[in-house]
């Protein structure tokens, strides 16, 4: 089994000292459930769903070649949140939802995917647009039928991860941060699903 995750700084595990992130340490939980796993990290620091759109497709086709068991687990939108200097968000709630729902149907026809969503970082303003574009990408993939894990309402409410987040650069947790996001996805019937 090949799987490919693709997404963000959150994704890449920064801030890990240990330099797991949450996706090397479920990989590392079903090895040993016996599963034969090969894990590619394509998580890119400061991306927006714009940039997953437009670079997803390519790194996973070198990747998932037809004669192997691919999938892929997506994980973003933080960034899209940003505010930047103009005084608006880096991508448009609108726009980011349309991304997702391209991102979403294209995988969804190639290979098995899940979505996780985009985690709580130490900013209480940007977490309430965090919360909203949560919301919109959980209804695409409903929509989708793609199986969708809400990560900012358990995580905010987890004093490890927003007490790391806060201690570190104001966004990443540090080991102890990831597990509690690993924890979400190893026990998420999203995930089991692809071990029975």
């Amino acid at each position: 089994m090949r799987i490919c995750f693709v997404g963000d700084s959150f994704v890449n595990g920064t801030g890990d000292p240990e330099y797991l992130g949450w996706t090397g340490r479920i990989c590392a939980v079903a090895r040993s459930w016996g599963y034969d796993i090969t894990y590619y990290n394509l998580g890119i620091r400061r991306e927006t769903s714009a940039d997953i759109l437009a670079r997803w497709g390519r790194e996973v086709d070198r990747r998932l070649t037809p004669e192997v068991e691919g999938k892929i687990v997506f994980s973003f939108g933080v960034n899209d949140t940003t505010i930047e200097e103009a005084g608006s968000t880096r991508v448009q709630l609108a726009d980011s939802i349309a991304n997702t729902r391209e991102i979403m149907l294209a995988g969804k026809a190639r290979y098995p995917i899940l979505m996780v969503g985009p985690p709580p970082i130490a900013d209480r303003e940007q977490n309430l647009r965090i919360s909203h574009l949560s919301g919109e990408i959980s209804s695409v993939c409903q929509q989708l039928e793609v199986p969708y894990l809400d990560a900012i309402a358990p995580l905010e409410k987890s004093a490890i991860w927003m007490e790391e987040a806060s201690a570190n650069d104001g966004a990443h947790p540090g080991a102890a941060g990831y597990k509690e996001l690993a924890k979400l996805v190893q026990n998420w019937q999203g995930w089991l699903s692809w071990f029975k």
